[in-house]
């Protein structure tokens, strides 16, 4: 089987990917990269010519973007369990959530994060519509289930479940008591404590803490 080669940094998204990388429990190789020079170099602008982590090559595949690389292994590893069955109504709302995390959520919390401000009557012409809108969405979508597709985890709860916790953590999301729960949940997961542990220790070794 190809090699899993995991491009990424501690303090990056790529924190996303790792935890997605623990769930799969598949061998993988971990390329650590610094930002500046390392993430520019000609090497890594080959894989990734955003230059920028998180990034995946499997084999002859190069895969960038949290939520496609998550999409991906969970696709190439059916056997994880980590997608609902194709075609099903979880389906539908597991490419739901994963993509909106990607999208709306991102941007309105980078919005709210650099103080920029949709001006009034113009929601219509950004995807987010407005941060409010989007903070109560994903309130309504943890309603039914303890997951975000209901019962089983999946992918897209990597993504959500990241995205929400550094959102509480950093202010660009509202800490209501249904996330904070949600979040307490998945961040139980062994993967998550592991990907976690991971990151830590590499920050340790680098002297960021």
């Amino acid at each position: 089987m190809s090699e899993l080669v995991f491009f990424t940094n501690p303090q990056s998204r790529g924190r996303i990917v790792h935890w997605m990388m623990e769930e799969l429990g598949e061998p993988y190789r971990t390329v650590w990269l610094d930002y500046g020079a390392p993430m520019k170099s000609a090497d890594y602008l080959a894989v990734n010519p955003m230059g920028k982590v998180p990034a995946l090559r499997h084999g002859d595949v190069v895969v960038t973007e949290s939520a496609a690389i998550c999409a991906y292994l969970a696709d190439r590893f059916p056997d994880r369990g980590l997608a609902p069955p194709p075609g099903s109504a979880a389906r539908a709302a597991y490419y739901r959530w994963l993509f909106f995390c990607a999208g709306p959520l991102e941007a309105a919390t980078t919005a709210k994060a650099l103080k920029w401000q949709v001006p009034k009557g113009r929601g219509s012409m950004v995807g987010f519509g407005s941060y409010d809108a989007t903070i109560d969405a994903l309130e309504t979508a943890l309603q039914s289930g303890p997951h975000v597709c209901g019962e089983a985890f999946t992918a897209a709860d990597v993504m959500l479940g990241s995205a929400l916790g550094w959102g509480m953590m950093f202010g660009t999301i509202d800490k209501r008591p249904r996330f904070e729960a949600y979040v307490g949940r998945v961040m139980q997961r062994d993967a998550a404590k592991r990907a976690n542990a991971i990151n830590e220790a590499r920050m340790a070794q680098a002297g960021d803490v």
